[in-house]
This record gives C-alpha cells, structure tokens and sequence, in this order.
C-alpha cells in the first residue's frame, strides 16, 4: 500500500513551529517528542480520515479534530489529500477562534 498523503497548511505549519518552540524552551527532549508524535498522527489521520472527532460545539464546518497530548489537530478529512488547517491548544476558545 502507497504511502497516505496530506496537505498541511501555512496556518497549521506556524502552528506547529510555534508548539515545538514553546515546548523546546522548557525541554528540548519534550519538544522532539512532541514534534515526532504531531507527525506519526498526521500520517495516521491521511491513512484513517474518520477516526477525528466532528465538534459540532465548536463549528459546523466540515472539521474534524484529533487530540495529540494538549494539542488538536484540525483537518478536513473530505479533501484527497487531507487537509490539516490548525494544530491548536486544547484550552483555547474553540468555537470563538472559529467564528
């Protein structure tokens, strides 16, 4: 089987730059943990598009969400491949960040 194939966008892209720095200033260890299982799920996701979660409390657009430690991944699950829009903290105002 072919290997399974996602977009990730500039948004999610600084989202994940910006994770992996945070994480680094505490633990460099942590960060690469981190960094490495955000992108193991990533794959996963591109493999499996249905596992995420539909949040209809925070959008009625067609998102799912995925949870990787404190984190969500955001992706679009109907887009060949998917689509990873955000990777956000968990305790954000969710349903407000996408109004």
């Amino acid at each position: 089987m072919g290997r399974a194939k996602y977009v990730i966008t500039d948004s999610a892209k600084a989202d994940i730059r910006a994770i992996i720095g945070y994480v680094r200033e505490r633990s460099p260890l942590a960060s690469k943990r981190v960094r490495s299982r955000l992108y193991s799920d990533i794959r996963r996701l591109a493999e499996f598009p249905h596992i995420g979660h539909v949040r209809e409390d925070v959008t009625l657009q067609s998102l799912r969400f995925w949870c990787v430690y404190s984190y969500l991944i955001v992706y679009r699950p109907e887009r060949k491949p998917i689509e990873i829009v955000r990777v956000l903290h968990g305790a954000r105002d969710l349903p407000g960040f996408f109004k």
